[in-house]
C-alpha cells in the first residue's frame, strides 16, 4: 500500500511536471511568433511563403529568378515593422516613399532628416531598394520613428551577376557590332550598347512605381498622395505639414496641377521666398501626386518604355507629360521644404574614399521657418509658363535601346493587371 501511494505521488508530480513544461513552452510559442510581427529577418533566415514566386515570374516572362531575388520577393510580402510603436496611421496621412541604391553615407544623411519632420510618426515609409546591400539594408532596419516597409527589386541588375538584367557572357559591350562580334544586344541612337547598372536607374523607378500603386496590399488600395523621395534629399521639419496643406490646397488654388513639390524644379533653388504659392513644372525632388495621376502615367507605358534614354525623370518630361496634351503643372510652396545634396550620381559614390558629399557628411542650414508650417492659405499662386528644361521633341540621352530593357519595362507595367499591355507591342 505504501508502494502505491508513493507511486501516485510520482505520478501526479510527473504530471504537474509535464504541465509546468507545456505552459513554459506555449509562452515561448507566444513570444516567438509576437517578436517575428516586428522584426525584418535577415536573408539567411527561413521566409517560407505560400506565395509561387517563380510561377508569377514565369506567367509574365519576367527573367528566371535567381535564388536572391526569390527571398527577396517574398521579403517583399513582409508587414511593415514597428507597428507596435505605431498601431495606426493617421486618416489622412500621406505615404512616404524612399527609392535608393547603395549610398549608405547618404542614406544615414536623409533618415535623420526624416526622423526630425514634425507629423512622420503618423504616417508610412516605404524604403525601396535597387538591389540589396547589407550596410543599407541595417540602416533601414534601425529606424524607430514610424511604420517602415522595405521593398527590394527582385530584377535589378544588382541581383544578377551573370544573366540578364545583368550581364551575360555574350552581351554586346559599348560599340561592338553585333553582326561581327556575335554578340546579344541592340545599340542605342548613338551606337552604344546597354550598361546594367545604367538602365538599372530607370528599371528600379518603374519597377517601384508598378509595385507602390497596384501590387504592395499597404497601399494598393490608397488613394490619397504618395511623397516620393530619393537617398539625396534632405527632408526639413516642416515638409511632411506642408504638404498636407498643398495636398489641400491644390484643387481650390491650382485645379490644373497633377502634383505637389517639396522643392523647385530648379536643383539649385531654394525658393523665392514670396508671400504666394507657385506652380510650375513638376520636379524630381520631394513629387506627389494621386493614384488618377497613376493612371494616367501607366497607360503611357508604351512611351516610357521606349524613349531612348536611360532617366526616368527626363523620360517623363520629354515624352510622357507632353503626352497628357496640356501643361502639367506642380504645386509648390515659395521656400523650399527639401533640398538635394549630392554631387555625383545615384550608381557613384558608394565607397569612403568617393563620398560626394564633403567627405561623408553635410551641413544644411535649417531657419526656425523651416521647423514648421510656413504656408498659408490665403496665399494666391504665381505661374511659371514655359520654363526650361527637358520638353516634346528632346530625343534623349540614350542608354536605353536593348529591347530587352524595353521588354522588361513593358512587363513591369502588366505585373499587377490582368491584361497584356506588351505583346501587341512587341509583336
Amino acid at each position: 500500500m505504501a508502494n502505491s501511494k508513493k507511486l501516485r505521488l510520482k505520478d501526479a508530480a510527473l504530471k504537474r511536471l509535464l504541465c509546468v513544461i507545456l505552459v513554459t513552452l506555449l509562452g515561448v510559442s507566444l513570444l516567438v511568433v509576437s517578436l517575428r510581427t516586428n522584426t525584418t529577418p535577415g536573408l539567411d533566415e527561413d521566409l517560407s511563403e505560400n506565395i509561387d514566386i517563380q510561377s508569377f515570374s514565369d506567367r509574365l516572362n519576367l527573367p528566371k529568378l535567381n535564388e536572391l531575388s526569390i527571398r527577396l520577393e517574398k521579403q517583399n510580402q513582409l508587414p511593415p515593422r514597428n507597428k507596435d510603436l505605431y498601431p495606426r496611421l493617421a486618416k489622412d496621412h500621406i505615404t512616404i516613399v524612399l527609392y535608393v541604391h547603395n549610398r549608405p553615407q547618404y542614406l544615414r544623411v536623409v533618415v535623420n532628416s526624416l526622423s526630425k519632420v514634425v507629423g512622420i510618426s503618423e504616417t508610412l515609409l516605404i524604403v525601396s531598394h535597387d538591389g540589396y546591400f547589407e550596410e543599407m539594408n541595417k540602416i533601414v532596419e534601425g529606424i524607430r520613428f514610424c511604420q517602415v516597409k522595405q521593398i527590394f527589386a527582385p530584377y535589378s541588375p544588382h541581383v544578377f551577376t551573370d544573366s540578364f538584367p545583368g550581364v551575360s557572357s555574350d552581351d554586346c559591350k559599348e560599340k561592338d557590332d553585333a553582326g561581327k562580334k556575335h554578340c546579344v544586344g541592340n545599340p542605342d541612337q548613338y551606337g552604344n550598347h546597354r550598361s546594367p547598372k545604367i538602365v538599372s536607374l530607370k528599371h528600379h523607378w518603374w519597377w517601384m512605381m508598378n509595385t507602390v500603386w497596384d501590387g504592395l496590399k499597404e497601399t494598393r488600395e490608397h488613394d490619397g498622395h504618395i511623397l516620393f523621395i530619393e537617398e539625396d534629399h534632405f527632408i526639413y521639419p516642416n515638409a511632411y505639414r506642408n504638404l498636407q496643406l498643398l495636398v489641400s490646397l491644390k484643387p481650390i488654388k491650382c485645379p490644373d496641377c497633377y502634383a505637389a513639390n517639396l522643392a523647385p524644379c530648379d536643383v539649385n533653388a531654394r525658393g523665392e521666398g514670396w508671400d504666394s504659392l507657385v506652380a510650375e513644372r513638376m520636379g524630381n525632388i520631394g513629387y506627389a501626386f494621386n493614384r488618377t495621376v497613376w493612371r494616367k502615367i501607366h497607360r503611357k507605358a508604351k512611351e516610357f518604355c521606349f524613349f531612348d534614354d536611360y532617366n526616368w525623370d527626363i523620360t517623363m518630361w520629354a515624352t510622357v507629360y507632353p503626352s497628357f496634351g496640356r501643361p502639367v503643372y506642380t504645386l509648390r510652396g515659395s521656400r523650399t521644404s527639401a533640398v538635394h545634396f549630392g554631387k555625383c550620381g545615384l550608381h557613384q559614390g558608394q565607397g569612403q574614399s568617393n563620398a560626394c558629399i564633403d567627405s561623408g557628411s553635410v551641413n544644411i542650414q535649417v531657419d526656425d521657418i523651416d521647423k514648421a508650417a510656413n504656408i498659408r492659405t490665403e496665399w494666391g499662386v504665381h505661374v511659371y509658363h514655359d520654363q526650361a528644361g527637358y520638353k516634346a521633341g528632346f530625343k534623349g540621352w540614350g542608354g536605353w535601346g536593348d529591347r530587352r530593357d524595353r521588354q522588361l519595362c513593358l512587363n513591369f507595367a502588366e505585373m499587377y493587371h490582368s491584361y497584356n499591355t506588351s505583346s501587341a507591342v512587341m509583336s
